[in-house]
């Protein structure tokens, strides 16, 4: 884990993983007080849905929103930066308890496949579809194959 500081580009990478793998929504909150957002006015107790999505799709925090694009998470001087829009585990009191944890083992998972393994698609990267495919109200990844080849 300590090298995870002098990988800033991997670790922009796996937030972009996270981030195209589309959120979808958020676990229900309830209004504590009558609220007015974007001219509507939800009275007290109404339930309200985050749509995690709409935050990770912004293109006034994602320059490049509907591309894989791990500049989102690089500085100009190519470190890694935190991007308030970023919240794949949620928001708020009700943020999963297990982000940092999970962020940790993606890094270790991540970097254990790359160097232990070089991956090669089946067919040419450009013919890789990598377009959510929506399920009810979730996004799954598109099935393709492709070979790990041990180093």
């Amino acid at each position: 884990m300590d090298d995870r500081l002098k990988m800033p580009y991997t670790d922009a990478v796996i937030h972009e993983i996270l981030r195209r793998k589309r959120a979808g929504m958020g676990i229900s909150r309830c209004v504590t007080r009558d609220t007015e957002f974007r001219g509507y006015l939800l009275p007290k107790g109404t339930i309200v849905y985050p749509l995690l999505d709409s935050v990770h799709n912004d293109p006034s925090y994602f320059s490049q929103p509907d591309a894989f694009y791990p500049q989102h998470f690089l500085d100009e001087q190519g470190q890694f930066k935190k991007n308030e829009a970023f919240m794949p585990f949620s928001c708020g009191k009700r943020v999963c308890p297990g982000e940092t944890l999970a962020h940790q083992e993606f890094f270790l998972y991540f970097t254990s496949i790359l160097q232990s393994f070089s991956l090669r698609p089946l067919v040419p990267p450009r013919d890789i579809d990598i377009t959510p495919r929506f399920v009810n109200i979730m996004s799954v990844c598109r099935p393709y194959e492709f070979c790990f080849l041990p180093r």
